[in-house]
């Protein structure tokens, strides 16, 4: 005989546009999937993201409960972002989109002021507020470089 599975809590990760949830594609299938109304979450999410600029990707981290209730965490936005949005990038098919080929192509430069700044905003985040600045900063020039980014003293 199966044995029946004890019902446990399930995450689910989600980058949607700050202030632009609704229920259609991503977030309605990822949740509804799950059990979750995702009109509830839509409207908590985009009041929680309400002072930030609308279209900012941010990350959120929906745990649902075996109950079908939910909570979430959001996490800063993107790195990616961060960095393209420094460097000044124009959009691209209605996008802001890095480089085609990766260490080949460039596309921007942005500062070692601008990589500080963002390895600081990053550093807010409580799951990597144990690293230090120095490995963060580390790890966003190489994220600019995979961008097409080129990161200039």
């Amino acid at each position: 005989m199966a044995r029946k599975q004890l019902a446990r809590e399930q995450v689910v990760k989600l980058i949607v546009g700050a202030g632009q949830a609704s229920p259609s594609p991503p977030v309605g299938p990822a949740l509804g999937s799950k059990g979750v109304k995702s009109i509830d979450f839509c409207k908590e999410f985009n009041a929680r993201t309400a002072h930030m600029k609308p279209g900012v990707p941010v990350p959120a981290r929906v745990t649902v409960r075996p109950d079908r209730s939910f909570h979430f965490e959001l996490r800063t936005p993107t790195t990616s972002y961060l960095l393209l949005q420094a460097a000044g990038v124009k959009e691209r098919k209605n996008k802001i989109r890095g480089g085609g080929a990766a260490g080949r192509e460039r596309i921007g430069e942005v500062s070692l002021k601008h990589v500080y700044d963002i390895a600081k905003i990053k550093q807010s985040e409580l799951r990597l507020s144990g690293l230090s600045l120095e490995g963060l900063c580390k790890s966003v020039i190489a994220q600019a470089r995979s961008c097409g980014l080129s990161v200039v003293p």
